[in-house]
């Protein structure tokens, strides 16, 4: 499953899957249950690309993938042209400096025994970023990029709020001159005022230093206000893919479309629209539905749709949605 892919792409995953065995039953029967299936992305610098959809589509396995630090069942990913799994444990360490990871809780992403300061010179010592004299220096450097006094290095994590240690997660995450930083639900934890402070620093971050950004996320108005572009995923599949515009202006699917509707909101919405809100639960991984795996639950399903998996087709330039029925701003009808 092969589509177009941004000018100067960084990091490419083509045909990404990923399973865990797991065991059923009294008898321990094992089955493999398939968290991510043909998944081909692509994220160019300076490129923000949110990642949405419910809890269990498979939104973090895809993250940590396209970082290595989850192996693919199948498919590849490479970073710069390089294939991730055809690195040497040397060339692995090298590329890592290039690629980080800002966790959704920083609490617990950072060592409460240890200064502000030690965990941010870590990577600028590992990978020897700047000469010994002036780590501390690059440290304060680092913690004022992100509005934190040059203070703050000789504190520990506890005595920031949520907010601010999540600054010194990004100012760690950024201490190795990143090319490309995944970001796996960074503000849920936080308040909605600290959010914002958050990904307007992100958006200044990634407009300064060109950084290519995957942000996993479920709060569809932080996505839309931090992206560029938009990947809906459900049940381990792509489902639409485009232009944040185009997605949140016209969604193309289903799915997205009752997410959409789902979210909360100060204006009015309209009259069918409650009729868009997703009923039931996500199907079990393990047993996913024949054909279209969102046929479940969705308003516009006909026998057709169990037949087979649909294929992202065009919906417009840069624009994609798994749906053999949908059009975009197509109402949700039988």
């Amino acid at each position: 499953m092969k589509h177009d892919i941004p000018t100067r792409p960084l990091v490419i995953a083509a045909g990404l899957g990923r399973n865990f065995p797991a065991r059923h039953g009294l008898i321990g029967r094992t089955q493999d249950v398939w968290a991510v299936r043909d998944v081909d992305l692509a994220v160019a610098r300076g490129e923000t690309v949110g990642i949405v959809g419910e809890s269990g589509c498979g939104k973090s396995t895809l993250g940590r993938m396209m970082l290595g630090l989850e192996k693919p069942t199948t498919g590849t990913v490479t970073f710069d042209d390089r294939d991730l799994s055809a690195l040497g444990s040397a060339e692995r360490r090298g590329l890592s400096r290039r690629m980080q990871m800002v966790f959704q809780d920083p609490f617990g992403s950072l060592d409460p025994r240890r200064s502000v300061g030690a965990q941010v010179a870590d990577g600028l010592k590992t990978h020897a970023i700047v000469p010994a004299a002036e780590v501390r220096a690059e440290v304060a450097r680092l913690l004022e990029q992100v509005g934190l006094p040059a203070s703050a290095a000789t504190r520990r994590p506890h005595e920031f709020s949520g907010g601010q240690r999540q600054r010194i997660a990004v100012a760690r995450a950024l201490s190795t001159r990143p090319d490309f930083i995944v970001a796996d639900e960074p503000v849920s934890a936080l308040d909605v005022s600290i959010q914002a402070q958050v990904v307007n620093l992100l958006m200044d971050l990634r407009r300064d230093l060109d950084l290519a950004m995957l942000f996993i996320s479920h709060d569809l108005h932080v996505v839309r206000h931090l992206c560029t572009r938009i990947v809906v995923m459900y049940l381990g599949r792509i489902v639409e893919e485009g232009p944040a515009t185009q997605v949140f202006g016209s969604p193309a699917h289903p799915y997205t479309r009752a997410l959409l509707a789902a979210t909360p909101s100060l204006h009015p919405r309209r009259a069918d629209d409650a009729g868009r809100v997703l009923p039931g639960e996500l199907p079990s991984p393990a047993n996913p539905p024949s054909g279209c795996a969102f046929r479940t639950r969705c308003p516009i399903a006909s026998e057709a749709c169990a037949a087979t998996i649909p294929p992202l087709n065009p919906a417009g330039a840069g624009w994609r949605a798994a749906c053999i029925k949908s059009r975009p701003g197509a109402e949700a009808t039988p």
